[in-house]
């Protein structure tokens, strides 16, 4: 015999999985429309590298496709690979979506170092790509899609 508690403790269960399935769906939803698909070239700031952006787990991971200068990882803290070349070096990972962009972390060819970074859509055509210290002291650039 069902008794009308039961009752009320099976609809109640109904309501929390109903609530359950209708957040992970908004959820999975907003992960869609996260912006546009940034994968593609891309010309740093500066003009001194272009970084190849594609999908990575469930975000973005960047790798140098080209470089001005001598190519090598000089400063790498690693001695032995202060004599690589950076074409090919994987210097972003942004995999964890956060806000309009990515998080992660930005490998720095100049210094040698490996910083707390963002990746965050500005457009179609450019990216802010950010490292920083302490989640203070941060250093911005803008990205442009190479066509």
């Amino acid at each position: 015999m069902t008794t009308p508690r039961a009752i009320r403790s099976c609809h109640s269960m109904k309501r929390a999985c109903a609530a359950a399935l209708l957040l992970a769906a908004s959820a999975g939803h907003a992960v869609a429309q996260k912006g546009p698909d940034l994968s593609g070239l891309w010309q740093t700031e500066t003009a001194g590298s272009t970084v190849r952006i594609a999908r990575c787990g469930g975000g973005y991971c960047g790798i140098i496709a080209a470089t001005a200068g001598s190519g090598l990882d000089a400063q790498n803290p690693d001695p032995a690979l202060r004599t690589r070349k950076l074409v090919g070096v994987q210097i972003m990972q942004a995999s964890t979506p956060s806000g309009e962009g990515f998080e992660g972390s930005l490998y720095n060819p100049k210094d040698g170092k490996t910083y707390a970074g963002s990746l965050t859509p500005k457009g179609p055509d450019t990216v802010e790509v950010a490292g920083c210290v302490l989640s203070v002291l941060c250093k911005r650039q803008t990205w442009r899609r190479m066509r």
